[in-house]
């Protein structure tokens, strides 16, 4: 309670009775401000978005697909076509991460827009989202280049989980999709189909063990006796038939075939 006895401040007083407070705050949002410049966003803000192209010739669905991808905080579709061609377009207009694309549309399918986008922007994933569980799509659509394939009965389910997947480079395929790629594989082992585990000789297989363990075509050529000349053909041509360039390449793939220990 006031003193009677005491005189009300007069407000010149009261203003500068406020005055260091408000200039204590002053100073605290400049302080803050220098920090935050200083050391860059805040902790707290967001990461950026997964920005997808969604492509399919029906505009409802595109409407519910996209319904499914906008309410997850860290998806986004930024661009919409109705064919493949127009994907192809919106490919070129806009930046994405993330292409999912419908395989049965007008001009070009999913499957040839695809090919196309594998070409054009390599580091663009793709993911097919389609009504067809059939096996021949599913392997068409694993050789245009999709990481993914989703069917759209399941879309409420599947295709958040396949677009993360995909962004992470790793494949996500429907249990009946991955039943049927074990049983091709299979299939292709009983008719005696070479398959990518047996396309070097054995030779070519103690090569590349020994140029993955630092060996020089010297050494290689010591161990196997065999001349350095042939050792110099072996790498060349396994270079030439995996599709590799160089040492450090080599090695990776040896290590991924089991032939040395990482």
């Amino acid at each position: 309670m006031s003193d009677p006895s005491l005189p009300e401040p007069s407000a010149s007083g009261r203003a500068a009775a406020t005055t260091p407070a408000t200039s204590a705050s002053s100073a605290t949002s400049a302080s803050s401000a220098t920090s935050a410049s200083a050391y860059g966003p805040s902790q707290a803000s967001a990461p950026a978005k997964i920005r997808i192209l969604l492509a399919d010739d029906h505009a409802l669905v595109r409407r519910g697909v996209r319904l499914i991808l906008d309410r997850e905080p860290d998806l986004e579709v930024v661009a919409e076509a109705g064919d493949g061609a127009e994907a192809i377009d919106m490919a070129r207009a806009h930046e994405a991460d993330l292409a999912v694309l419908d395989i049965a549309m007008p001009r070009l399918t999913g499957l040839q827009a695809a090919r196309e986008l594998a070409a054009l922007k390599p580091g663009l994933r793709i993911l097919m989202l389609t009504m067809h569980d059939n096996e021949q799509y599913l392997f068409q659509a694993l050789k245009s280049g999709a990481c993914g394939y989703v069917l759209k009965s399941v879309a409420d389910r599947d295709l958040v989980a396949a677009c993360r997947a995909a962004m992470r480079d790793e494949p996500f395929l429907y249990p009946g999709a991955v039943t049927a790629l074990i049983r091709n594989y299979l299939d292709r082992v009983r008719h005696g189909e070479e398959t990518s585990d047996h396309i070097l000789t054995p030779r070519e297989e103690e090569v590349l063990k020994l140029v993955a363990e630092g060996h020089s075509s010297k050494e290689i050529a010591e161990i196997l006796f065999i001349s350095i000349k042939t050792v110099q053909r072996h790498r060349a041509n396994l270079l030439q038939k995996l599709g590799l360039r160089d040492r450090l390449e080599l090695t990776r793939y040896a290590i991924r075939a089991g032939l040395i220990e990482p």
